[in-house]
């Protein structure tokens, strides 16, 4: 969708939003977050006038992704449904310090000349994305472990998931093995 430009906005009026990439699309929007697919992605809503130069777009987005399970990387799909508000206010004042605080209502924006709701859109999915997606059967072990085990196979032993622990026999290895060596005298 192209960003709407505030100043052609027809007479302050409700402006009903209804934002549904295309395959190619929604394809484009997965391999740009990381997703191995979006099925589905919509954003609807409505940007309605607040006061005499503000406005406030309120929807609803909602989509199916599919990600690599964070543990097997085996596809995990999820369905995401997140109510998004956005109020852009023409007064907001400009911070003017070097540091920041965030403030505690993170829907206010500074008005400026156009609304991006397609960005509002993404911006809405790719915080709604579960973080560690996690296949059904990718479970944690007794010890509180992340462990994976394909149907029908036995777990690796606890040492194998100890890479480094060799390390400290082969250091004494070669130590001695340099202790054994005869030096030549310079």
């Amino acid at each position: 969708m192209t960003p709407l430009r505030v100043g052609q906005i027809g007479g302050r009026k409700l402006q009903q939003i209804d934002l549904q990439p295309d395959a190619a699309q929604r394809q484009e929007i997965a391999q740009m977050l990381g997703l191995d697919a979006l099925r589905k992605f919509r954003f609807h809503g409505e940007l309605r006038p607040l006061g005499k130069s503000d406005w406030e777009l309120v929807g609803v987005m909602g989509a199916t992704v599919v990600q690599p399970c964070a543990i097997t990387l085996a596809p995990v799909t999820s369905r995401i449904d997140e109510r998004v508000t956005r109020r852009f206010l023409a007064d907001l004042p400009e911070p003017d310090a070097h540091e920041i605080e965030m403030p505690e209502d993170d829907s206010i924006e500074a008005l400026g000349q156009v609304i991006d709701i397609s960005a509002i859109a993404l911006e809405a999915l790719t915080l709604a994305l579960p973080a560690f997606p996690r296949a059904e059967n990718a479970n944690l072990s007794e010890q509180g472990h992340l462990e994976q085990t394909p149907p029908g196979a036995h777990p690796l032993p606890h040492q194998t998931h100890k890479p480094f622990a060799g390390l400290a026999d082969l250091k004494a290895k070669l130590e001695r093995a340099e202790e054994d060596t005869p030096k030549s005298s310079e």
